[in-house]
């Protein structure tokens, strides 16, 4: 489905049609704001843009819960899901955004069930709870349950039901439009529009838009082994660092601990929450070793180091599928859940194990290790989903943060920083949905004050030529990137068909990223990547040419502009890491084992410059590093133990 014609401009432009970018065309079109317009006959100008079908978007594939103190199975307060989360993220965490996700967490789940998502039900006939890992009663406490769940499908059910909301609403979409570039304004003061390439015509299209909101998600395919769908390359991400803004904390990438053996196929946390234990070789249920009276639901991190660390002493086992392979891989033991509850209650972990591994779970063991999930840092957002960038610029040397006019973010590309350096399960989507809606409501505002679509406006000199210099500055992109969509197609232009293969280029970067980063790292490692990156992957990627000069469903044409975007971002990334000396959440460095507060109880603020290649944290001459203090409220940092 796309739009019949674009507008001349749009109040605001979504891009990313998961559970983020759905809930905040929702937040927007459901605001205050937004009726007081309609009330005066202005109706808003609004397109979601989705280089997938909204239904295919990768919040479908979320299965445990969604994260909220309801009470509903067994007592619970904000309070303790706000500590949890700050502890989850080895306190990273900006204190007063994870006070608004907690608080705010239960009615975000009601409203959700009052749109329609059919969560699983107590017999007393209220949303179930489950326990998953890192949340407790008491501040640190015992586990406690509080995951709303609905079978193993929550994320299946949020998204269905939020994109029938945006139908029912009348909201257009342009699907299976790639978007290539975010434009802002020639000072980069404010947002102007962005430039997508519709897959469908075959063409580059200007999309003008006096907002702007980022939602595409995450990165996960900057991995080999990744439980993210095949289209999560990383691409508002990228598109951020491109237009020169900031990301935040982009070093921290959650692996999640249970990745069905050699697939990254995500085995949800709820499968543990039911009662499945981690064995190592020996039979050994060995989480209780690394976090005593938590086990098994540990935080994340906390888990995934702990498989890696019994792989690393040689109680590893190997895949059945490959039983003289390498023995990388610990075992996910089921077989204690009562059989019909399994199948009640994770039908989607059983038909996975089913297909993929053809194993009963009922009866036999599962392999697992931990796979690519999550990327917990991102574009830099206040609470209200505004973008902004961080500088030390300011007057008498204060730092200060400026907002970038009409741009927004929310999801999993954005960095609230309500995770910090490690995500707790069901957060994410509790994340998504609740600064998803916070977004759109302030875009509304911001629409209401000044609407593409009033007629009383149409006059207004200084309105016409924003308007004009906004358009000017989307158009002259789109025709750069049609130059460069053209050169892809020219076959007479000197390329070497053997070499241009974005998809084996792909692949080439997962592995390297995984060597680098996965789970564990040192300087060796980053500065490896790094020099592998700037000297082979990223010419090759620059170099990369199409097989077909036919521009209209020529899926190898996004799959180049993809790998260029994750080679952005894995550079970003590496030096990041490599300028963060030490150990925190999900980031394990083995050269400094400890974490600093002393010199690293700050966010990570980094942005590409002209030129690239250093790797020393510096930031010079490739990337500008700087160092953002993290907001603490209420809860003193201290040392994190499960």
């Amino acid at each position: 489905m796309s739009p019949k014609q674009l507008e001349e401009m749009y109040d605001a432009v979504i891009v990313g049609a998961g559970a983020a970018g759905l809930s905040a065309a929702l937040g927007l079109l459901r605001s205050p704001a937004v009726a007081r317009m309609r009330r005066q006959g202005v109706e808003p100008r609004i397109l979601v843009v989705s280089k997938l079908q909204p239904l295919r978007s990768h919040t479908g594939s979320a299965e445990g819960g969604i994260a909220a103190s309801l009470g509903n199975v067994e007592s619970d307060d904000w309070h303790w899901h706000y500590y949890d989360t700050v502890k989850g993220g080895d306190w990273l965490v900006d204190q007063d955004a994870a006070r608004l996700l907690a608080e705010y967490a239960p009615q975000t789940v009601i409203n959700l069930e009052r749109q329609g998502v059919a969560f699983s039900r107590t017999d007393e006939g209220r949303i179930a709870q489950r326990r998953f890992g890192g949340h407790t009663r008491e501040f640190g406490g015992e586990p406690v349950r509080r995951a709303a769940y609905a079978a193993d499908r929550i994320g299946h059910q949020i998204l269905h039901t939020l994109w029938q909301q945006c139908v029912a609403e009348g909201v257009a979409f342009a699907e299976e439009w790639y978007v290539t570039d975010l434009v802002l304004a020639e000072d980069g003061g404010r947002a102007a529009g962005v430039v997508a390439f519709d897959t469908h015509a075959g063409a580059v299209k200007a999309v003008h838009a006096r907002n702007v909101l980022i939602a595409t998600g995450g990165a996960g395919r900057l991995f080999h082994t990744t439980s993210n769908s095949w289209d999560l390359t990383g691409d508002g991400m990228a598109l951020a660092l491109d237009a020169g803004l900031q990301l935040e904390d982009v070093e921290f990438v959650q692996f999640h601990p249970t990745g069905l053996a050699h697939t990254g196929i995500l085995l949800s946390e709820a499968a543990r929450a039911e009662g499945g234990v981690l064995r190592n070789a020996d039979g050994e249920a060995f989480m209780e070793r690394y976090a005593p009276g938590h086990a098994d639901l540990a935080a994340r991190d906390v888990v995934s180091r702990s498989i890696m660390a019994e792989i690393d002493a040689g109680r590893g086992v190997a895949d059945p599928k490959d039983p003289d392979g390498p023995r990388d891989c610990v075992w996910l033991d089921m077989t204690g859940i009562d059989p019909d509850r399994m199948h009640a209650v994770l039908p989607q972990v059983v038909e996975t194990i089913e297909q993929y591994a053809h194993i009963d779970p009922v009866s036999d063991y599962v392999p697992v290790k931990p796979t690519a999930h999550y990327t917990m840092g991102g574009i830099p957002v206040t609470t209200r989903g505004e973008v902004y960038r961080w500088s030390t610029d300011g007057a008498d040397g204060e730092a200060t943060r400026t907002k970038v006019a009409g741009l927004f973010a929310a999801g999993e590309c954005s960095c609230v920083s309500v995770h910090g350096a490690n995500r707790l399960g069901g957060n994410s989507l509790l994340d998504a949905c609740l600064f998803g809606t916070r977004a759109g409501e302030a875009m509304a505002e911001r629409i209401a004050h000044e609407p593409a679509g009033d007629p009383t406006a149409a006059d207004d000199p200084e309105a016409l030529e924003l308007d004009g210099t906004l358009s000017d500055a989307v158009d002259r992109s789109a025709d750069h990137r049609r130059q460069d969509l053209a050169s892809l197609l020219d076959a007479s232009a000197p390329h070497d068909p053997a070499d241009d293969n974005p998809y084996r280029l792909m692949a080439r970067l997962g592995s390297l990223m995984e060597r680098a980063l996965a789970v564990r790292c040192s300087a060796q490692s980053i500065e490896a990547a790094l020099k592998e990156l700037d000297s082979r992957v990223a010419p090759e990627a620059d170099a990369l040419h199409a097989h077909d000069a036919t521009a209209a469903f020529n899926q190898e044409i996004t799959a180049i502009w993809e790998v260029r975007h994750l080679t952005t971002l894995a550079g970003a990334m590496l030096s990041a890491s490599a300028g963060r000396r030490e150990s925190r959440g999900s980031l394990r460095r083995l050269d400094f084992p400890e974490r600093d507060d002393e010199r690293f109880l700050a966010h990570s603020m980094i942005r590409s410059t002209p030129v690239r290649g250093s790797s020393d944290g510096s930031g010079e001459p490739g990337y500008e590093l700087l160092w953002q203090p993290v907001h603490i409220v209420d809860i003193p940092p201290k040392c994190r133990e499960y």
